[in-house]
């Protein structure tokens, strides 16, 4: 079973041609090696490269041990380039091995007709610090775990069954080859336990490993309410007795981001055009990966749902911030009283701006009516969105709000331009 990839794909092709080193980053085992080893290199073969201008090298081989010597490295890459005026890809996975890889890298960007892709498992390197680390030099192409349309292209069948196993076991192409449940959840744990949390604690030399795991468990078990560093403290404090400080946790958290486990969604005010507050909400790069941490105890499709809508809209190259709308109502005794309304998504691209609600069910009026007043106390003019569990079919509604299918969202990239 082979997935598309073709999104990333085609972000590699138009990197080429633009001098700069591209730097495949994202989680373990997402699928990085197979896109650049199988997929583009056979896209480059297809549109005419030929196979001695393709330089590709896996670092973690033994077989390529001495080449973790960066002068060997460079010695054996100069030694294999041809020079007949056409371009040499060179293709370098788990690059991050290689002593004084960054000077490396840098080296090849000053030779004529060799385009550079590299890919690694170093989340500090292939982060936040990509801009530092090449001076301008480094483009950075993330890559994430199947989304739904690739993960469902691949393995077909009853769309209802597809999702409720993606919204299980997530979209990490080893995961979607698997047949049976035991086998993904066995893989699953073992992959939290032995990659994830070790690479975290090893590359930050962190020393209070049940510390991370139980800032884990919280933002798992947390998923899709807003948090804080210091309302966890005081839930350790309180709960388990445990002294972290707000300071360690947020650390921990920053960890986690640099290495792509979780992302964070930030409060923003919609009509006082402003982030506001300390709380954020943390959605998980891969919601098996967050059903392993929990030990698929809780596994709460409504909120996985906010889950893997948000993952999608990242995906198409939105920001995503969570909305707080305010408003002014009559309680039950016919005063006015203030209230703050959320809206999951706030979506921005260029100049595109979209409110987005995910409700899982809409059983009746009320709750139509409920998850609607969010979007109906904005008074700008930018598209309104609410994205349903129950619906299959796109239509606007009476008060101008686009209602779309969970199915038709997932599998439709471009179902909000149309």
């Amino acid at each position: 079973m082979v997935f598309n990839r073709n999104s990333y794909l085609q972000k590699l092709v138009r990197a080429d041609g633009n001098g700069m080193i591209k730097i495949i980053t994202g989680i373990r085992r997402c699928g990085k090696s197979f896109l650049l080893f199988n997929i583009f290199r056979e896209y480059l073969l297809a549109h005419g490269v030929q196979e001695d201008h393709i330089i590709g090298l896996a670092l973690d081989d033994r077989h390529n041990r001495r080449l973790l010597n960066p002068d060997n490295l460079l010695d054996y890459i100069d030694s294999h380039i041809v020079t007949d005026g056409k371009k040499n890809y060179i293709i370098l996975d788990e690059v991050q091995l290689v002593d004084e890889f960054v000077s490396v890298l840098l080296s090849l960007t000053h030779k004529q007709n060799v385009e550079t892709y590299v890919s690694g498992s170093n989340s500090k390197f292939l982060s936040r610090d990509v801009v530092t680390e090449f001076r301008g030099r480094g483009w950075e192409i993330r890559v994430r775990p199947l989304s739904f349309a690739e993960y469902y292209e691949g393995i077909g069948g009853d769309k209802g069954e597809a999702l409720s196993d993606y919204y299980t076991y997530g979209g990490l192409p080893a995961v979607a080859m698997m047949n049976s449940p035991e086998e993904k959840e066995a893989y699953l744990k073992d992959l939290y336990r032995t990659i994830y949390l070790r690479d975290i604690i090893e590359r930050n030399n962190l020393h209070n490993e049940e510390g991370l795991e139980q800032i884990f468990r919280v933002l798992a078990s947390a998923m899709g309410s807003t948090v804080n560093p210091n309302k966890i403290a005081n839930t350790f404090k309180s709960e388990t007795k445990t002294q972290i400080s707000a300071n360690t946790i947020a650390k921990y958290i920053g960890h986690l981001i640099d290495a792509f486990m979780v992302s964070e969604a930030m409060r923003y005010d919609v009509k006082g055009r402003k982030y506001i507050g300390a709380d954020s909400k943390f959605y998980f790069e891969d919601p098996g990966i967050r059903n392993a941490i929990l030990g698929f105890r809780q596994v709460e499709f409504n909120h996985i749902m906010e889950n893997v809508i948000y993952n999608e809209l990242c995906s198409r190259g939105y920001s995503v911030d969570v909305g707080l709308v305010e408003t002014w109502e009559r309680n039950s005794q016919g005063k006015t009283a203030r209230k703050i309304l959320e809206v999951d998504y706030v979506v921005n691209r260029g100049s595109q701006r979209i409110y987005i609600q995910s409700a899982y069910m809409l059983p009746d009026k009320e709750k139509t009516e409920q998850e609607q007043r969010p979007l109906t106390n904005i008074s700008d003019s930018f598209r309104k969105v609410i994205v349903s569990g129950d619906y299959a079919r796109g239509f606007y509604n009476d008060e101008g709000i686009y209602r779309i299918g969970v199915f038709d969202f997932l599998l439709n990239a471009g179902c909000l331009d149309e």
